[in-house]
C-alpha cells in the first residue's frame, strides 16, 4: 500500500495489481467475488472491511484474521462492540466465524466448515438478531448455531 493503492493479489500470493482506495472501492462493490487476498495496511482494511459488510449485512457477519509470520489473531471486524456491551443485543455470528477461521488456520478445516455450516443455516432459518431484522438475543442466536453444531 502506497499513497492510497492498495495491492492486489493473485491466487498464488503474487502482487498482480495496485489500485487507487477509491478505485478499488467501487470494484469490490461491483464485483467482489474478483478478490482472493488484499493486502492493505490498518486504516484502509478498516475502511474496506466496513464497506464490505455492507455487501453481506452488516459488521456482525464479518470474522478478520491478523496473520504474521509467528502469530495470528482471529476477531470479529467490529471488535468489542462496546457500545452495546452487556446488553445481550450482539450478533454472535462475526465471532463465531473467527473462530471458524482460527480453526482452519490450525488444520482443523473440517470442523471450520461444520462451524461455518452451522452459522449458514441459522442465517437462513433463524433465528436473526436486530441488526439482521429480527428480535433474537445474542445467547438465542448462539444457542441456535450450536443446535446446528
Amino acid at each position: 500500500f502506497r499513497d492510497g493503492v492498495v495491492g492486489v493479489a493473485d491466487e498464488r500470493g503474487v502482487d498482480t495489481n495496485e489500485v487507487l482506495m477509491d478505485a478499488f472501492a467501487t470494484r469490490v462493490c461491483l464485483d467482489p467475488e474478483q478478490f482472493e487476498v488484499i493486502v492493505c495496511p490498518n486504516l484502509a482494511g478498516d475502511v474496506l472491511s466496513d464497506l464490505a459488510a455492507g455487501l453481506v449485512g452488516g459488521l456482525g457477519l464479518l470474522p478478520s484474521a491478523n496473520i504474521g509470520d509467528d502469530n495470528a489473531l482471529f476477531e470479529p471486524v467490529h471488535g468489542t462492540a462496546p457500545d452495546i456491551a452487556g446488553q445481550g443485543t450482539a450478533n454472535p455470528m462475526a465471532t463465531i466465524l473467527s473462530a471458524a477461521m482460527l480453526l482452519n488456520h490450525l488444520g482443523y478445516s473440517e470442523e471450520a466448515d461444520q462451524v461455518e455450516t452451522a452459522v449458514e443455516t441459522v442465517l437462513a432459518e433463524g433465528p436473526r438478531t436486530a441488526d439482521l431484522g429480527g428480535d433474537a438475543s445474542t445467547e438465542a442466536a448462539t444457542a441456535a448455531i450450536i443446535d446446528q453444531l
